[in-house]
C-alpha cells in the first residue's frame, strides 16, 4: 500500500507535466489554423481592394481550400463571382453552402438569397422564381417579393405581378398603384391583341381602380374609342386625362385634334388646347393647336412665339412647311429665330 501511494505522489507531476505540454501543443496548432485562413482573406481583400479581382478569386479559393467549414469566405467567393460574371460558380458556391448540415439558419437564408440572385443574373428565371419564393417569411422576404415583382415583369406574367404588388402593399412596403394600373394595361394590351374586348375593358377599368390618377388608362382608353370610330368617348376620355395629368396629354394632343374635327368640336377643343398651352406651353399642344387653325398667319405667328420662347426643331420645321405652303417669305424676326433653333439644337 505504501508502495502503490509513493509511485502515484510521483506519477502525479509528471502527469501534469504531460498535460501542460500537450495543452500547449494543441494550441499553438490551433493558432496556426486560425491564423491561416484570416491571412489569405485579408489578401484576397487587399487584392479586391487593387481591383486585381483575378488574384483576389485565387487568394478566396485558398482560403476556402484551407477552411472550407468558413461561410463567410463562401458568401465573399460567391459574390466576386457574381460580379465578374461568373454565374455558374457563383451558383455552385451557393449551393454547397446549402447543403451543409451545421449551417445556422441566418447563414442559410443569407444562402438561399445569394442563390436566387445567382439565378436571376444567370437567366434562369425559373429557378430563380422558386429560390425568391423559399424565402417567404424570412428576413429577405422584402427583397425577395421586389424582386419577384421584377422577375413577373419581365416575363410579362401580369397578373402574378399584381398579386406579388399587392402583398408588398399589404407589407406597408409602399404604394405600388401606378405600377399596378401598368399591369392591368398591358393585359388590356394583349387582350385587344387576341381580340377580347370584354376582357380588355375590364382590365382597363381595374387600371382605374388601381390608380386613378394615372395617365395610362386614359390614354388607352382614349386610343382604343378612337380606333373603333367614337370620336366623341375619345374625346371625354382625354379631356379627363387633361385635367388630371397636363403634362401627359401631350403625348395623345394631336389625336385630339383628330378627333375633335370628326365629331364637329373642332372650337371646343381649339379652346381647350390654347387654355392648356397657356399652362403648359409644350410643341405637341402648339402644333395640335396649328392643326386646329386655318389662318395661315395665325399659325406662323403660334410657331414663331413658341421658337422664341422654346426654341427646337419641331417647331422650327413647322415653320419651314408654313413657308412651303404658302409661299410667303420668311421675315427676318422668323428666320433669326430658325437660327437660334438651330443653334441651340447644334449645342453638346
Amino acid at each position: 500500500m505504501d508502495f502503490d501511494l509513493q509511485w502515484l505522489l510521483l506519477a502525479l507531476p509528471g502527469a501534469f507535466l504531460l498535460g501542460w505540454l500537450a495543452s500547449r501543443l494543441d494550441l499553438r496548432q490551433m493558432r496556426r489554423e486560425e491564423g491561416a485562413t484570416p491571412q489569405a482573406y485579408f489578401k484576397g481583400l487587399n487584392l479586391l481592394l487593387n481591383e486585381q479581382q483575378d488574384k483576389a478569386i485565387d487568394a478566396f479559393i485558398e482560403a476556402v481550400q484551407h477552411d472550407p467549414d468558413t461561410s463567410d469566405l463562401h458568401f465573399a467567393l460567391g459574390n466576386l463571382f457574381r460580379r465578374r460574371g461568373e454565374y455558374e460558380r457563383a451558383i455552385r458556391v451557393h449551393q454547397h453552402l446549402l447543403a451543409r448540415g451545421d449551417l445556422k439558419r441566418e447563414e442559410r437564408e443569407k444562402a438561399q438569397h445569394a442563390l436566387a440572385h445567382d439565378f436571376m443574373k444567370a437567366g434562369l428565371f425559373d429557378r430563380a422564381e422558386e429560390a425568391f419564393k423559399a424565402l417567404e417569411g424570412t428576413a429577405f422576404g422584402t427583397d425577395a417579393r421586389l424582386a419577384l415583382l421584377t422577375l413577373n415583369e419581365r416575363s410579362r406574367n401580369w397578373h402574378p405581378a399584381i398579386e406579388v404588388a399587392r402583398q408588398l402593399e399589404a407589407a406597408g412596403t409602399g404604394s405600388f398603384a401606378p405600377r399596378m394600373a401598368h399591369h392591368w394595361c398591358e393585359i388590356a394590351l394583349e387582350a385587344d391583341a387576341r381580340g377580347h374586348t370584354d376582357e380588355a375593358d375590364q382590365a382597363l377599368r381595374r387600371a382605374r381602380e388601381a390608380a386613378p390618377q394615372a395617365a395610362r388608362p386614359l390614354v388607352l382608353q382614349g386610343q382604343r374609342h378612337a380606333r373603333r370610330g367614337q370620336p366623341s368617348e375619345a374625346l371625354a376620355a382625354w379631356d379627363e386625362l387633361m385635367a388630371l395629368q397636363p403634362q401627359a396629354f401631350t403625348l395623345v394632343a394631336a389625336d385630339y385634334a383628330k378627333a375633335a374635327q370628326r365629331c364637329g368640336q373642332a372650337e371646343n377643343a381649339r379652346h381647350k388646347l390654347q387654355a392648356l398651352y397657356g399652362q403648359y406651353p409644350s410643341v405637341d399642344v402648339m402644333q395640335a393647336l396649328n392643326s386646329l387653325q386655318d389662318d395661315s398667319a395665325e399659325r406662323r405667328t403660334r410657331l414663331l412665339n413658341h421658337l422664341q420662347h422654346q426654341p427646337s426643331l419641331s417647331a422650327a420645321q413647322g415653320l419651314i412647311r408654313e413657308r412651303l405652303a404658302t409661299g410667303v417669305s420668311l421675315s427676318n424676326q422668323e428666320i433669326e429665330s430658325l437660327q437660334q433653333a438651330l443653334h441651340t439644337a447644334a449645342k453638346p
